[in-house]
C-alpha cells in the first residue's frame, strides 16, 4: 500500500486501483473538535487541487481537496454520521472518501511519509 500527502495536509493510500483519501493527524490537531463533515457523492469528477469534501469544526470550515484527479466511488458515511471519528481516527477509520485515479503517476508528485513529516516540522 502506498500513502502519500499533499500540502494541504491529505493523506492518499492506493490499494489496487482504489485510493482512500483523508486529512492528517497535524490538520486535525490544527482544527481541534469536528463537528460537521460532508464527503463527495459516488460518479463525482474530482480535480487535483481543487475542493472534494467538506470539514468543519469548533474552530474553522476547511475544505479538502483531491490530491490527484479522479473519480470519487464512496463517501465515508460514517464521518458524515460521526465526524468525531475525523479526531479519534484520521488517518483509519476517519478518512473522507475513497476514488480511482485519472493519472496514476500524479502520486509522484506527493510527499511521502518522511517528506511530510519533515514540511510539518518546517511549518512550526
Amino acid at each position: 500500500m502506498t500513502i502519500r500527502f499533499t500540502e494541504d495536509h491529505e493523506w492518499i493510500s492506493l490499494d489496487g486501483d482504489v485510493a482512500t483519501v483523508g486529512i492528517t493527524t497535524f490538520a486535525q490537531s490544527q482544527l481541534g473538535d469536528v463537528v460537521f463533515v460532508e464527503v463527495p457523492e459516488a460518479g463525482r469528477a474530482l480535480v487535483k487541487g481543487k475542493e472534494a469534501a467538506v470539514v468543519e469544526s469548533v474552530k474553522a470550515a476547511s475544505e479538502v481537496f483531491a490530491p490527484v484527479d479522479g473519480t470519487a466511488i464512496e463517501g465515508n458515511q460514517a464521518v458524515v454520521d460521526d465526524p468525531s471519528l475525523v479526531n479519534s481516527d484520521p488517518q483509519g477509520a476517519g478518512w473522507f472518501f475513497k476514488m480511482t485515479l485519472a493519472n496514476p503517476a500524479e502520486l509522484d508528485g506527493l510527499m511521502d511519509q518522511a517528506a511530510y513529516d519533515a514540511f510539518v516540522e518546517g511549518q512550526h
